[in-house]
Formats: C-alpha cells, sequence, structure tokens
C-alpha cells in the first residue's frame, strides 16, 4: 500500500530552537522572581500570565501546531478551552473561601 502523506514537513531551524529555549529560560527565571517578590492576588496572575505565554512557544514551535491539521488544532482549542473554565471554577472557589 502507498502511504499517502499529506504533512509537508515544516523544520525550524536549530536558531529557533534554541531562542525559543533561552526565551523559556528567561520566563522561568522571570516567574521564580516574581515569585519571590509579594505583589498580593496579582502575583497568581502573573505566573499563569508568563506560564500561558511559555505554554504557546511550546506548542507553536516544539509541537509544530502550525503545520498541524485543522482537526487537531481543533482538539487542542477545545482542551485549553476547558482548561481554562476549570481555571474559572477553582479560582471563584478559592475567592470565595477568603
Amino acid at each position: 500500500m502507498e502511504k499517502n502523506d499529506n504533512h509537508s514537513q515544516h523544520s525550524h531551524g536549530y536558531g529557533i530552537y534554541i531562542l525559543v529555549w533561552l526565551a523559556l529560560m528567561a520566563l522561568t527565571a522571570i516567574t521564580v522572581t516574581v515569585a519571590g517578590i509579594n505583589f498580593g492576588n496579582l502575583t497568581v496572575t502573573t505566573a499563569l500570565l508568563i506560564a500561558s505565554v511559555k505554554t504557546y512557544l511550546v506548542l507553536t514551535i516544539f509541537m509544530h501546531l502550525r503545520s498541524e491539521d485543522r482537526t487537531f488544532r481543533i482538539f487542542v482549542a477545545v482542551s485549553i478551552f476547558f482548561l481554562l473554565v476549570s481555571f474559572v471554577l477553582l479560582f471563584s472557589d478559592y475567592s470565595f473561601l477568603r
């Protein structure tokens, strides 16, 4: 049988991987620094924002999400949506406990 492969190879050079890795390391350092500073309620918000940026970089560069089929991208978007719903429910419950 002939294998019908519709995926086009979108390989990045090593330079882009190194730059993204350095960005991830810098964002991790910023997250650790922010965790040591007391911003009140903004500490968790800032950490989640930085984690979202890191997630975007990993999904688009290392996992090649841009070059995947539309169906796969829809599944990822649905899973991220349910993750956000879980976070909203968690933090709304957490805010009432204080």
